[in-house]
């Protein structure tokens, strides 16, 4: 699941809305979101977020942080990691062997660690 996914299924369920009926609502099909929530698909075109957004009627933080989400949520990510120093590339190699074997606790904690020393911020 991606972020992006577990976000809408949240929004989904808090209001009561069945797959089915919001995906008629988006103009999808049930299978699409299904996939979209579950992270066997890419993140949605910015029309069809911003569709989500107005479907689930946030504003300001709420869409800002759905958008965020949608840049976060690419399931088949590809690292470029050449002209990097090496570490970077056995990082890279070790994380795409493992990253399965690791429980949510240690991706968390790898996850902030990793936002804490690049110096960028979460949101």
């Amino acid at each position: 699941m991606t972020p992006l996914g577990a976000k809408i299924r949240e929004l989904r369920e808090a209001r009561g809305i069945s797959l089915k009926d919001m995906a008629s609502a988006l103009n999808v099909s049930s299978a699409y979101l299904s996939a979209l929530e579950h992270g066997r698909r890419g993140r949605p075109t910015g029309f069809l977020l911003h569709r989500m957004i107005a479907f689930f009627n946030v504003i300001w933080d709420e869409a800002e942080e759905l958008q965020r989400l949608a840049e976060m949520s690419d399931p088949k990510v590809t690292i470029d990691t050449g002209g990097l120093v090496p570490e970077a590339t056995e990082l890279t190699n070790r994380l795409a062997a493992d990253i399965g074997r690791l429980d949510p606790e240690d991706l968390k904690f790898l996850l902030n660690e990793v936002v804490r020393r690049s110096g960028k911020s979460r949101n």
